[in-house]
């Protein structure tokens, strides 16, 4: 059916039940009750409400950007005390920035070691990152954990658009096996919303920006947006009323099939209910990125420009950023080395490979400096900046990329943390899970109740 396009219509049919108007349809399908169903604004009542926020009441915003192949640990780690440390070569590019910043060592990753398993270092090195957990080695039979972004996500991604976001500058990926016999989900994915499935983050700045925004030149993208939602509805409906028709008519073992179907298509569902109710985000003014940039640093930079923009619009409070999959063989023709990184990172002490890897790994914290320097610079609608009210993980799977080592990994943690982060500082946690930290970052996002994470000991308590 068709209906005439008023713009009080649309502004009728985005607010409708949605029951209500699937019986309108005549489409009367019994769902499941969602939580995402409440009104914003009725939602803003309840104790969810404080969940990722700070004390002030601003959105408590959470990221983890992971870079590849680890660091070369004599020009990563500071030297001196706590707090009168010296910043070495690597991470000289955050001393303006240092009171948002503390350096935290001693923490490692021990279901990323070989074992019994081999090879496939940088297929651990990417999936145990944010899991902690003991992937299976197999190129089909995937099996990891879920990821902490995820698991934050779980508890307080009701509260924006988007549940979560997750970004990626790896151009082209492979499928099948990547690394001694891992499958390439490993490989690629940081981000695990169960055991069995990753969330593939976005590559293309473009396909970000009009996912968050809607398509368009600024001054339409709401309207686009609206159009686009109600066309999704339409086609869900249509789809729902067929399914509901076909049931009657299959026998048992069709019928499962046909709700296995229907379960990925209630997902669906659940994110168009999600949009309809928080309604077309704030329209940015803007261009739209018209694709990858030939220029790698362009593109490094637009991507952390587009985790700037989802969180000063609370458009999500959780977001993950892939720079490079471990194993990634750029070149970095920005700074004159032509060889890729994962070679450069097997120097096996040769001086002058070294001392590329270490420009490399400074150029990384360059560009990560500068994101941060932006985030510091965006008022956030506290006063404080958008940085102050942030929880922003830097860091790799391995830790010396020439022996793939898993212990005393490179790890920054940025950021206020709407006042529960102490800056400044260069802080040794002795030998310890880098879980205990997720279990601690998880308590201030509201993300309560994990009694353990991976393979957590006990909670990380000098954060």
């Amino acid at each position: 059916m068709n209906f005439p396009r008023t713009p009080s219509l649309e502004r009728r049919i985005v607010n409708m039940n949605r029951r209500h108007f699937l019986k309108g349809l005549g489409a009367c399908i019994a769902l499941p009750a969602f939580a995402s169903l409440v009104p914003a604004r009725l939602m803003a009542a309840t104790a969810a409400a404080q969940l990722a926020t700070t004390a002030t009441g601003a959105p408590l915003r959470t990221a983890f950007v992971f870079f590849p192949n680890g660091a070369i640990p004599s020009h990563w780690w500071p030297t001196g005390g706590q707090t009168d440390f010296t910043l070495a070569n690597t991470l000289a590019p955050l001393e303006g920035l240092r009171k948002h910043v503390q350096v935290l060592g001693g923490l490692e990753h021990a279901n990323a070691n070989p074992g019994a398993d081999g090879a496939g270092d940088h297929a651990r090195g990417n999936s145990v990152f944010l899991t902690g957990v003991r992937i299976n080695k197999s190129a089909s039979d995937i099996r990891a954990g879920i990821s902490i972004d995820q698991a934050i996500a779980q508890k307080v991604g009701h509260l924006t658009r988007f549940s979560s976001l997750e970004l990626s500058c790896d151009a082209n990926r492979k499928s099948a096996d990547c690394d001694s016999g891992y499958s390439c989900a490993y490989q690629y994915n940081i981000s695990w919303q169960s055991p069995t499935t990753p969330m593939t983050p976005e590559n293309n700045p473009r396909l970000v920006f009009e996912r968050l925004f809607g398509a368009g030149e600024h001054g339409m993208r709401t309207a686009n947006a609206q159009r686009r939602m109600l066309e999704r509805r339409s086609v869900l409906d249509s789809v729902l009323a067929d399914a509901r028709f076909m049931q009657r008519r299959l026998d048992l073992s069709d019928r499962e099939k046909l709700d296995q179907y229907l379960t990925g298509v209630r997902e669906i569902e659940a994110r168009i209910q999600k949009a309809e109710q928080f309604g077309p985000n704030i329209d940015p003014g803007q261009l739209t990125p018209s694709g990858i940039p030939a220029s790698h640093a362009e593109y490094v930079e637009l991507m952390y420009d587009m985790m700037l923009i989802a969180f000063k619009t609370d458009s999500t409070r959780v977001a993950t950023f892939v720079l490079g999959h471990d194993g990634d063989n750029r070149s970095f023709s920005e700074i004159g080395i032509t060889e890729g990184h994962h070679d450069l990172s097997h120097h096996q002490n040769n001086a002058e490979r070294i001392d590329k890897v270490a420009q490399i790994d400074r150029w990384y914290v360059e560009q990560f400096s500068k994101f941060l320097g932006r985030m510091e610079q965006t008022i956030d609608v506290d006063g404080h900046s958008l940085l102050y009210n942030s929880r922003i993980l830097y860091g790799s799977g391995n830790a010396d990329g020439n022996r793939h080592t898993h212990e005393n990994l490179p790890v920054i943690l940025a950021g206020g943390g709407g006042g529960h982060l102490t800056g400044g500082r260069f802080v040794h946690h002795g030998s310890k899970p880098l879980s205990n930290l997720f279990l601690s970052l998880a308590d201030q996002a509201g993300a309560t109740g994990l009694e353990r994470f991976g393979d957590s000991t006990a909670r990380l308590a000098d954060v």
